[in-house]
This record gives structure tokens, sequence and C-alpha cells, in this order.
């Protein structure tokens, strides 16, 4: 009986041993498999999404960042609150992308390579919602901001018909969900002020 359990012993050692040289060793990695390359492959069209949505992005924080002395509104408040919240961790992320693809960066204020203007505010519209307070204030920052929520959704649509990068996708398509309910809010609150 002892023989036989060694005998077992010593060829399942061997299988092993023949199993673990066909996977290489710790100074030959095995082969990437092609779906990691296709986790980092991008194109022009992600590139131009990023370059474009960090300063839209950006114009956005900026935007949201004057409700709290501004604003009379407390649902107004919330938005900007949720929409700095969103925003910033994705500006955050969206650079990292460019740097790691050795893209150059978009600049702030610059509109990168949307096309158009994007619904981005011009320095005279920002200029007069700066100087708003109050209802006033709060009507103004609401039909911007869905202005600016629809560029943002068209940018992050052609993201998804154009684009190759996963990542990026997938933040387009939670930039549509997610500003799209935002503009509804908005409409809502507009309708009745």
């Amino acid at each position: 009986m002892r023989k036989h359990t060694r005998a077992v012993v010593v060829g399942a050692s061997a299988v092993a041993a023949l199993a673990l040289a066909g996977c290489g060793t710790a100074s030959t990695p095995p082969p990437q498999a092609p779906a990691s390359q296709e986790q980092t492959a991008h194109n022009a069209a992600d590139v131009a999404f990023a370059r474009g949505m960090v300063p839209h992005h950006q114009q956005a924080v900026e935007m949201a960042r004057l409700v709290p002395d501004r604003s009379q509104s407390q649902q107004v408040e919330d938005l900007a609150r949720q929409i700095e919240a969103a925003q910033g961790p994705e500006i955050e992320t969206l650079t990292g992308w460019l740097r790691d693809w050795g893209a150059a960066p978009a600049e702030h204020g610059s509109h990168g390579d949307t096309g158009g203007h994007g619904g981005m505010m011009s320095a005279d519209e920002m200029a007069r919602l700066e100087r708003a307070r109050g209802a006033e204030f709060d009507r103004a920052f609401l039909e911007m901001m869905i202005r600016h929520h629809e560029g943002a959704v068209t940018m992050a649509r052609t993201e998804l018909s154009d684009g190759q990068f996963p990542a990026a996708k997938q933040m387009a398509q939670q930039i549509i969900d997610t500003q799209q309910a935002e503009i509804d809010t908005m409409r809502t609150l507009l309708a009745q002020s």
C-alpha cells in the first residue's frame, strides 16, 4: 500500500512540475492576453473626448462654485454640490488618460477638440452669472447649466459612436445618464420659478 501511495505522489509531483514548466518562470512572464491590449487601445475620438470634456467640466465646476454665495434655492445648491462631486473626479480621470496616451492636456478655458462651442459659456455669460444674485442668479444658472449639460451629452454621444477606449465609452454613457437626469431636474426647477 505504501509503495502505491508513494508512486501516486511522485507521479502527481511530476505532472505538476510539467504543468508549471509550461507556464513560464518568474523571469519570463506569460504573454498578455489580447483583451488587455483592447483595454488600452484608444483612438483620436477618445483623445478629442478627453480634451474637450476637461475644460467643459472645469467650467461646470466653476459655475457650481458660484452657487453658495448667490443662490436662494436649496435645490439649486444641492444640484451644484452634485455637479461638483461628479465632475471633479472625472476631470482627474480624463487628465490621467491624456497623460497615459502621451496627448497634450486640454487648456483650461479652451474648447478642446469638440469642434464647436459644446455648450460652453462665454466670458460675458460667466461675468453675468457672477454678478447675479437670488432668484435672478438661480434662473441664469439653471438656463446656462442646461445648455452646458446638453453640450456634454452631445460630446458623450460622439464618444460612444466614434471612440474605442472602453473606460472612456463607459464614462460617456455615465455622463449621458447623469447629466440628462440633471437636465430634467433643472427644467422642472425652472418651470417652478
